[in-house]
């Protein structure tokens, strides 16, 4: 079985790989686990400056991995919790660059990050409209204090792919490049920002996200609340059914028949 995560230290620049290529990196417990206990001990380690996450193969990730139904732990917990916690912890300058697909949490961990560099064939997807489910990892905080009010109801409303130009547009990412240098461009950046004092950059980050830092407490407990009372409810179950019989799920019929 493949370790779920990658990791090389490099000058002060951690990279960090998710390594389920065959299936979009699409994240399990597993996975969710280790990337939270990764962040957690890269801020903790001084030969860390700078992370930057990444995926393997073709694709950053597929978010959820849908074949796995961990629900909530002994501590009331999703897998996903503990990536949302080590997120608002994370106190030192993180890049994330994205190619392929990034959907669900794939793309909401995006969200994150302090800059975000796509590929050109990127296809950028929040699917809980479709899926009968709550956003997750701050999402319905981030997303709109990154791009403004209207654009992020738009793009959490309609559930619909962007592709690279529209999320650059939007101003969820910053640049782009060729899917070939993007990787090679996300590690230049990372590189020369950790030739930075490390002490500063982390004031600077403080500084950065501290007015953020309620908002993004206050969604994750809202969203939590929205995730209790959605998961396994009749939206959410056509939309898994629907996911499984290969057909758009219906939700007016669902709720004629519920009225």
């Amino acid at each position: 079985m493949n370790q779920p995560l990658l990791q090389d230290l490099n000058e002060g620049v951690l990279a960090i790989t998710f390594n389920n290529p065959e299936k979009k990196n699409a994240f399990n417990t597993v996975a969710w686990l280790a990337l939270a206990e990764a962040l957690n001990a890269a801020r903790t380690n001084d030969a860390v400056s700078v992370v930057v996450l990444t995926g393997a193969g073709k694709d950053f990730s597929a978010g959820q991995d849908l074949s796995d139904t961990t629900g909530k732990d002994d501590a009331g917990l999703r897998p996903f919790n503990y990536l949302e916690k080590a997120l608002l912890e994370f106190d030192k300058p993180l890049l994330m660059c994205a190619n392929g697909v990034a959907v669900g949490g794939g793309a909401t961990m995006l969200f994150h990050a302090d800059i975000v560099y796509v590929g050109e064939n990127l296809r950028f997807k929040l699917p809980f409209a479709s899926l009968g489910i709550a956003p997750e990892l701050g999402s319905t905080y981030l997303l709109p204090a990154n791009i403004g009010a209207q654009q992020a109801a738009d793009i959490l409303f309609s559930a619909e792919f962007l592709n690279t130009d529209q999320v650059v547009e939007a101003g969820i990412a910053a640049k782009k490049f060729s899917d070939d240098v993007l990787l090679e461009k996300t590690l230049e950046k990372a590189s020369a920002i950790a030739q930075q004092a490390p002490n500063t950059l982390r004031e600077i980050k403080r500084c950065l996200k501290l007015a953020q830092r309620s908002g993004i407490e206050a969604a994750y407990q809202a969203e939590s609340e929205a995730m209790d009372r959605l998961a396994g409810g009749p939206e959410n179950i056509e939309a898994m059914t629907a996911f499984m019989e290969k057909r758009a799920p219906d939700f007016i019929k669902l709720n004629k028949s519920s009225s």
